[in-house]
């Protein structure tokens, strides 16, 4: 028989791991917008992200909605223990949303509006990485409540999460402006991308060797067998790939020199990131707490939405192919060409 709650963890998985790819990269430029000049690289920045960025948060929606009908008693214990963050990020989207379009419209406070894009971009990132964070380290429960404090989210670790996290989104969003822009734009991403690569590989070796320590069930799925055979691989396969990232940057503006392979070896250091997430949660969906089918909604209820979903994901995912299709050339101040 088809276990429908695996089935939905691999859907929720799916929305965020999308999530993560698609709206990091405009997150990214938001954090990164003040090192570019005011005016036409601004503008090109902004243009580069304007036909997709809303569509890319459609992601975010689907994988908190889904999380709320197919596993309840997840939600209902991550929220009242992750309210700060999660109110945090939902505002810092907001102002970003709003700067993104009142930039436009209002030029005379256009400064304003630029503070506020980048504001928002950094408090929404910081706000993701920080959740992350405080669900690897654990979440005081008593029964089928949250049982802790209203500051037991911020520790040392949700906040190296939150900036690496940090770091990652501003990588991404160097190398969609690699890939996208060209110019003095492009050598300006390039020149950022070459220092934030080793700050993410750096962030990436800090956040791995510290999270086997927070659970017993983490140490044991990394470092004992047979679970180390697959576990010892990724250290190496984020260097191989850090080192092909590191390359691809080197070589744009070179003869041979691909704009679009730093960005897609970026999105593969992720990728590696979570996979490694997934080796040490699965098959908790709040991890050292509750598994996926201790928290999941009953049998009717996940067939009822899991119709839904077989429409919606499809549409989702054909409208988003499309866009990216569509405006998948370079940009200019005036949009893409």
């Amino acid at each position: 028989m088809i276990d429908l709650t695996i089935i939905w963890a691999g859907i929720i998985a799916f929305a965020v791991a999308a999530y993560v790819v698609m709206d990091g990269f405009d997150l990214g430029i938001g954090i990164l917008f003040p090192r570019f000049p005011v005016g036409r690289d601004r503008d090109m920045a902004m243009n580069s992200i304007a036909p997709v960025w809303d569509g890319n948060e459609t992601w975010l929606v689907l994988g908190g909605g889904g999380l709320m009908a197919a596993f309840p008693l997840a939600y209902a214990i991550v929220l009242p223990a992750l309210y700060a963050p999660l109110m945090a990020m939902l505002l810092g989207l907001v102002f970003r949303g709003v700067a993104f379009e009142f930039r436009w419209r209002d030029p005379g406070h256009r400064r304003f509006w630029d503070f506020a894009f980048c504001g928002g971009s950094i408090v929404a990132t910081l706000a993701q990485g920080i959740t992350l964070g405080a669900l690897l380290q654990g979440i005081t429960i008593e029964g089928r409540a949250y049982a802790g404090g209203w500051w037991e989210w911020l520790t040392p670790f949700s906040l190296l999460t939150g900036l690496s996290l940090l770091i990652g989104y501003a990588l991404l969003g160097a190398g969609w402006l690699i890939w996208k822009a060209e110019g003095a734009l492009q050598a300006q991403a390039r020149r950022m991308a070459r220092w934030l690569l080793p700050a993410m590989l750096v962030a990436i070796g800090l956040v791995s060797v510290s999270t086997p320590f927070l659970e017993a069930q983490y140490y044991q799925r990394w470092f004992e067998w047979p679970g180390v055979l697959a576990s010892a691989q990724m250290p190496l396969l984020v260097a191989i790939v850090g080192f092909l990232a590191w390359r691809a940057i080197r070589n744009i503006g070179q003869k041979g020199g691909r704009d679009w392979m730093p960005f897609f070896l970026i999105l593969l250091l992720f990728g590696l990131s979570m996979i490694g997430l997934a080796i040490s949660i699965w098959p908790d969906v709040i991890p050292g707490r509750v598994s996926i089918w201790e928290a999941a909604a009953p049998e009717r209820s996940q067939i009822f939405m899991l119709i839904g979903a077989g429409v919606l994901v499809p549409v989702i995912l054909g409208y988003t192919i499309w866009a990216y299709w569509v405006f998948r050339g370079k940009v200019d101040e005036a949009g893409y060409h």
